[in-house]
């Protein structure tokens, strides 16, 4: 007995035994005599989803079948590197934080926003290993950063220093980037860091997926929310492919794939993003890049 598979099951049996390394799975045949799609690329970094190797791929397949073409998810150590991407052809689109947008709006186009927790904003969290009085208290101490392109993860608790009276220059004894939330969160929860700068959604998701990891530290400030980091596309990107993208990110909570791929994401879904979210980060950009000229 002959069985018919649909195009989701079809996609999904093509692309098991590929690896997320920025190669594709093949897409379902094209009718005769039409030629192969070029993939559409998506630039991700571990700065937002860090070792998820299963559930990039699951979403992945799901875009495909949603874009009807196949999809390359490249993964990088940095935001500058996937802007740089970006700039320059290299990807159709990414999941980038606020301030490399705001810094690079002129030749990015705002696609969606995640919603979290109902609401497309996110906070800073400053972490310690022990209790104490906030971020003053760590004056002094070993902090680390995420990205120096990182809203959450950098540029939020410089600017929260300077308008504290302080140099965050000399505000610590030493600091370093460990290019990745995850990895902040580990560096001060091993006692390599007293204290770290986080993105509060990464903070609380892998409260729920590695509670024994996220117990040790304390949240000793939470800044005002921002605009949650955007998927963005490249200017250049065709209006029709744009259009297919987006609708691609806001149908997701409309069918039951969707809705377990966003569940893994730890998201409600996915929106139209409204630039002004990112007022806050553009007028913190002002401030630290004027301090620094």
């Amino acid at each position: 007995m002959s069985v018919t598979l649909s195009r989701r099951q079809l996609l999904k049996r093509m692309a098991a035994a590929v690896l997320l390394t920025g190669l594709s799975a093949p897409s379902a045949a094209p009718d005769r005599g039409s030629p192969p799609r070029a993939p559409f690329k998506l630039g991700l970094t571990p700065v937002i989803l860090d070792e998820r190797i299963q559930l990039l791929r699951g979403w992945r397949e799901d875009l495909e079948t949603r874009l009807q073409r196949p999809v390359e998810m490249l993964r990088r150590t940095s935001y500058e590197e996937i802007v740089n991407l970006l700039r320059a052809g290299g990807l159709d689109a990414a999941w980038l934080c606020g301030y490399p947008y705001v810094v690079h709006a002129a030749e990015l186009r705002l696609v969606a926003s995640p919603l979290y927790r109902g609401k497309p904003l996110y906070r800073s969290y400053i972490i310690a290993g022990a209790p104490t009085n906030g971020l003053e208290s760590l004056e002094g101490g070993v902090f680390a950063f995420a990205d120096p392109d990182s809203n959450s993860g950098w540029l939020y608790p410089t600017y929260r220093l300077m308008e504290g009276g302080h140099d965050p220059d000399t505000f610590f004894s030493r600091t370093f980037f460990t290019w990745s939330h995850r990895k902040v969160i580990h560096a001060v929860a091993v006692g390599l860091a007293d204290g770290g700068a986080v993105d509060g959604y990464v903070y609380e998701t892998l409260e729920r997926h590695e509670p024994d990891l996220v117990r040790r530290l304390h949240i000793v400030e939470r800044s005002p929310a921002f605009g949650f980091p955007p998927l963005v596309a490249a200017a250049g990107l065709d209006k029709q492919t744009f259009k297919a993208f987006r609708e691609a990110l806001t149908g997701m909570e409309d069918d039951e794939e969707g809705r377990r791929i966003l569940d893994g994401l730890n998201l409600d879904g996915f929106g139209e993003a409204d630039g002004s979210d990112y007022d806050d980060i553009r007028r913190m950009t002002a401030r630290v890049e004027a301090a620094r000229r």
